[in-house]
C-alpha cells in the first residue's frame, strides 16, 4: 500500500516536441507537456470537453526513449509521482511549479 501514496498515471497527447536538455554530469533530461481530456454534459445537456495540461519530467533511459520515439501529438501512457518546487525570477518574484517525474512511459496508437 506504502507505493500508492504519490503515484501518478497519465494517458495523453504531448503539446509540443519535448525539450532534450544533455546535463554536464552526462544524464539526459527530457522535458514535455501532455494534454488529458475529459469529456461531460453540463446543465443544459450540451457536451463539454475540459482539457488539462501536465508538465512531465523524465530522466535517464526513459528521456532517451522520448528523444528517440515520442513527439508532438502522440498519444502516450505514463507512471510517475508528483513533485513541486520554486525558483526566483529574474525579478525576485517566487513561482511554483508541479511536475510529474516519469519513471515509466508507453506508447500509444500508430
Amino acid at each position: 500500500m506504502s507505493t500508492l501514496r504519490n503515484k501518478v498515471q497519465l494517458i495523453g497527447n504531448l503539446g509540443n516536441d519535448p525539450e532534450i536538455v544533455n546535463l554536464d554530469s552526462g544524464k539526459k533530461l527530457a522535458k514535455f507537456s501532455i494534454a488529458t481530456n475529459e469529456t461531460y454534459k453540463n446543465n443544459k445537456g450540451e457536451r463539454v470537453t475540459d482539457t488539462q495540461w501536465h508538465n512531465v519530467v523524465a530522466w535517464g533511459k526513459t528521456a532517451e526513449i522520448v528523444e528517440s520515439y515520442v513527439t508532438k501529438g502522440k498519444e502516450i501512457a505514463i507512471e510517475g509521482k508528483l513533485t513541486s518546487r520554486s525558483y526566483e525570477t529574474k525579478n525576485g518574484e517566487k513561482r511554483w511549479v508541479t511536475e510529474v517525474i516519469c519513471n515509466e512511459l508507453l506508447m500509444l496508437g500508430k
